[in-house]
């Protein structure tokens, strides 16, 4: 396969992972956002967590809150839970890298306040304690997982709502995580910032 024929199959097997996992999610989708945007509008602030490509999606989840995502409005509590370097290396250091997140979680976390889980694979260990300390918090959990949900599936509990990539590929789950997070924030600011 040449080297166009590879770009080609990857925006096809991307748009593959995108609808099948539309056609399985979209009402969980529109629960996720209407769960996040009544916590907000309830005063409770939205934490996010995940490793790698899934800390930058955490990451760019919190900062489309805090900024703005398209369109002007007022400013919106989230935390990346993975940004504060001392913060994160004296937990590891002190305790373990397994409690990285749930100790933020147990800091920051209240009742009413939402946990953006985020892993590919759904076994992150990290994300599974930070899951285990948001729902003894009380606090609602929006999982994005891939593959088969993993351990973090499993750990859900009733009105927590997880979104789940079709996909086997790492990065095609990544491409759909990033579509979540969008469709999201598009919905957060369409049911708290309504366009006239």
């Amino acid at each position: 396969m040449d080297l166009e024929q590879r770009i080609q199959q990857q925006f096809s097997d991307s748009l593959k992972a995108k609808q099948d996992t539309l056609a399985q999610s979209l009402q969980r989708i529109v629960e996720a956002g209407e769960c996040m945007a009544q916590s907000l509008r309830d005063g409770g602030k939205v934490l996010s967590c995940g490793n790698g490509g899934s800390s930058g999606d955490a990451q760019h989840f919190s900062s489309e809150l805090i900024n703005r995502f398209e369109r002007e409005r007022a400013a919106l509590p989230a935390v990346a839970l993975t940004t504060e370097s001392s913060t994160l290396t004296a937990i590891a250091n002190d305790y373990s890298y397994e409690r990285v997140f749930a100790r933020q979680v147990e800091a920051l976390g209240r009742a009413g306040d939402i946990l953006l889980a985020v892993s590919t694979s759904g076994n992150s260990p990290n994300v599974c304690r930070a899951v285990e300390a948001a729902r003894a918090a009380d606090m609602r959990v929006i999982a994005l997982t891939g593959r088969d949900g993993g351990e973090l599936a499993r750990l859900l509990g009733e009105g927590d709502i997880e979104l789940r990539a079709v996909s086997n590929v790492t990065a095609r789950i990544q491409e759909v995580h990033l579509l979540f997070i969008h469709c999201l924030c598009d919905q957060i600011d369409e049911r708290l910032f309504p366009a006239h």
